[in-house]
This record gives C-alpha cells, structure tokens and sequence, in this order.
C-alpha cells in the first residue's frame, strides 16, 4: 500500500491523470509477456515528457520507492515486472514521432512510439526503417532499444542497436542525458548509447529515440520450402549462407509449429512436413534474381521436398504474416507456453535441432520450435500448464540441459528477448563471476541506490 502522502505529492507534481493507484488497475501491470511471473506495483506513473519523468524519479528516490520501466509489456524475460513492487513508469502516453529527417535520413521519437508505426510513418516517405521485431505492432522503440531486439529481417538488415544514433534519457538521480546524434561518425568520449543499449531499463529510462533510416529494397522475392527432415532444413541454411547469399529473411517452424500455425491462420501448409524455411532476398532487381536463382538451386541440391515461389508482393506478405503468428498459434494449444531464445552459431543448427528432439523425448515434454535460422537464434517453446509442478519441472530441467550444450557450442542464453528475471542463472553460466561483477560495477555506478529496475539480470546473494 503506498503512503497517501507520496500520493498526494505525485498528483500535485504530475496530475490526477498521470498517477494510477487503484488495486485492479495495477493487477495488469505486474505482468509482461513471460509466463508464471506477477509483481504488483504500488503505483505506475504515465509521464508525457521526459521532464516528468525526472519528478517521478526524484519523488521515487526521496521515499525509497524501486522503479520499474515499461512500456507494452511484451517482453519474454520479465525484465518490466516490478519484482518488488514500487513505482511503474509506463511511457506508452510518450508516443509522438517527433522528426521525420529525409535530409539526413533519421527519425527521432519519443520513448512510446510503436514500431510498427515508424515502420509506415518513414515507409510513407519513401524510407525504410529495418528492425522488425516480432511484437512490432504493439511494441514500442524504447522497449525494443532497452532489449536491443531483433526481428524476421535482422539476418540481412542488423538489430536495434544498428541504427540508435542517439537517446535521450534520464538516469537514477534525475539527471537528463543525451547521448548520440545525427553525426554518422562519433566516438568523442565514452559510448554510453551502446552501454545503455540492452540493459534492459537497469542504468536508465529512455525518453527519447533517434533512429538511422535507409532506402527501401526495390526488389524482393519470397520462397517457402519444405523439407521431410529437420536436420535437410539446417544443412540447407549453412549452404545459403556459405554460398554467400545472405537474405534478409531466413525464418524456419518445426512441426509442432507448422501444424499450430495452419491450425490458427488456415492457409494451407502442409501437416505431415517435418519443417519449413521462409526465406526472403531482397535489393536492387540484378541481385535479387541472382540470389535467388542460387537460393533455389540450393534448396533442390539439398533435398527440399517442395520449394514454392511467392507469386506476388500479396502472397508474400501474408507468408511472413503466418510467421509472425507462430508465437500466438503455439500458445492456443496448452495454459502456459515457456518460450526461450537460444543461439547458436549458424553451422550447428542441425545439432541443435536433434538435441531438441532428444530433451523433447527424455523429458516427455510437447515443444514447438521456430525462429529466425540465418541468425542461429532459435525459439524452443514448450507446451505446458504452470498448475502442473513436474510438468515444469521437467520443463526447465530441459532448458537447463538445452543452454549447458548451447554455451559449449559458443552460443548465448539471449539472441534477442534479454535476461530479466528468468535467465539470471544462465546469464552467470554464460559470462562467469568476473563478467557479473563487472556488471554489477557498471550498475553501481550509474545506480547507486539500486532503486532502477532491481532484480533484474544479476543473481543476487541468497537466491
């Protein structure tokens, strides 16, 4: 329960309309998209600037409340839940497109700007704005800057922190800073973009965005490729990309998901296939037509037991569309969908997914797998019911016997969804005690009270 005095100053420093306190307004923002995890906060601010923001923090500091940042909520790793309760600020209110600058090709943004709608702001100018994270239409630029996430087109195209030229924000003691610019090159002083870039909301709150913005693809061309065996599929994604063809999509579903999907969107993708590829070139006209005569020719050598050519820009929209619903699709089937994120390097995919099959049959678990296979990057998503304790049990002993063969193969516990709160332990297997304590450094640093976004990333003493 929050003290009504420090209730009553929020409201006199921000206004009646900024400030939620009521108990059944803040249930829904104890949660974000990661199952099995609830925190309620005792109040969440909606700022509109980043100048509130500051008063929200200096308000929070003086009584000792933590802060949570937030924006839509979809994260995957509980990094916007409010472990222990305190203040939210949700920033989805700050969501003005600020500058179109087709001078110096770049967009700057408040902090609750949804991607998608960036996306066609800049599209509408005749430019092109690549990361597209799979939340895009409701996710928002400061969220996806915090996770540094990636997308379907991030093959070819880079994540987020490819094209933040500068953020402005606003650290634990209120003070505002701004880092970046629309300078191409800048390296005066420490990089603090890229250290703020990925941390998930632990250094700071992030109001403002500038993003780079470049020229459309004038051409593209989508296949979708099926293929009998798992494994023909992984080998198929090695040859692309040593062929050095690299496209700017390189999607791959399992079965599982295959079925889930069609089940869903009902356009005709056939069950009894063990996987499909959706695999996008896109460029100038020349190249295009020459990679994709090589993508084509591969897939055939390799053994693809159908390759299909998108007939037109519709056919291959809705395509990438279904694609996007695998997540959504998944989680119809069962109460609880534990969705992880491992990476590996491209040439061990087929590894990978053999190793998936095994824990799937060891711990009689139902898992679905998709993600994007030109980066490795690999969403294992398990099928289950929380209320079901050896369900899950079983299941997190599969992921923790999954990251341990992961990180022998030089992979990471984190292509894209970040840490959180639910891959701390793997976070500490994966960088050892030096690389934690020098985080923690880093954190202490910029937060000395450790009241900005506490319990998230780092394991912490007694856990």
């Amino acid at each position: 329960m929050l003290d009504k005095n420090i209730l009553d100053t929020l409201i006199q420093e921000l206004g009646k309309e900024a400030v939620v306190s009521e108990a059944e307004d803040l249930l829904v923002l104890g949660y974000d998209s990661t199952p099995g995890l609830h925190h309620t906060p005792d109040v969440v601010i909606y700022p509109t600037s980043s100048e509130q923001v500051q008063i929200a923090m200096q308000i929070a500091r003086d009584n000792k409340l933590p802060i949570t940042p937030r924006g839509s909520g979809t994260g995957l790793s509980g990094g916007s839940i409010p472990i222990n309760g305190g203040m939210v600020i949700c920033l989805n209110k700050m969501n003005k497109i600020i500058e179109i600058d087709e001078e110096n090709l770049t967009a700057t943004c408040q902090a609750g700007v949804v991607t998608l709608d960036l996306f066609n702001a800049v599209a509408e100018k005749g430019l092109f704005y690549p990361p597209d994270p799979g939340s895009q239409k409701i996710s928002t630029l400061a969220g996806n800057v915090m996770e540094d996430a990636g997308g379907l087109r991030g093959l070819k195209y880079g994540v987020t922190r490819d094209y933040v030229m500068a953020l402005k924000c606003v650290l634990p003691d209120g003070t505002l800073l701004s880092t970046g610019g629309k300078s191409v090159k800048d390296v005066a002083g420490y990089a603090f973009k890229d250290l703020l870039i990925g941390s998930e909301g632990t250094l700071a709150i992030i109001t403002e965005i500038t993003v780079k913005l470049i020229p459309p693809p004038q051409d593209k061309r989508t296949f979708l490729a099926y293929f009998d065996d798992i494994s023909i599929a992984g080998a198929a994604v090695s040859k692309i990309i040593a062929a050095k063809i690299i496209p700017s999509t390189m999607e791959i579903m399992d079965k599982a998901t295959i079925n889930c999907v069609e089940d869903y969107v009902k356009i005709g993708l056939p069950r009894q296939m063990a996987a499909l590829l959706l695999i996008e070139v896109d460029g100038h006209p020349a190249m295009v037509a020459e990679e994709a005569e090589g993508v084509e020719r591969i897939l055939k050598e390799v053994g693809a037991a159908e390759v299909h050519v998108a007939k037109d820009a519709e056919e291959a929209a809705s395509l990438a569309a279904a694609r996007r619903t695998a997540l959504s699709a998944l989680a119809r089937v069962s109460p609880t969908t534990l969705l992880e994120d491992a990476t590996v390097p491209r040439s061990m995919l087929a590894e990978t997914f053999a190793l998936i099959e095994k824990l799937t049959e060891k711990y009689k678990l139902t898992v679905g797998t998709f993600g994007h296979a030109g980066d490795g990057n690999l969403h294992p998503t398990v099928l289950c019911d929380e209320r079901d304790e050896d369900e899950m049990n079983r299941a997190h002993a599969f992921y923790d016997e999954l990251y341990e063969q992961v990180l022998a193969w030089g992979g990471t516990v984190s292509g894209e969804h970040g840490i959180g709160i639910a891959k701390k332990e793997y976070l500490a297997q994966q960088i050892g005690p030096g690389g934690v304590a020098v985080m923690q450094r880093i954190k202490q640093s910029f937060d000395p009270d450790g009241i900005l976004n506490p319990g998230k990333i780092f394991v912490a003493d007694g856990e």
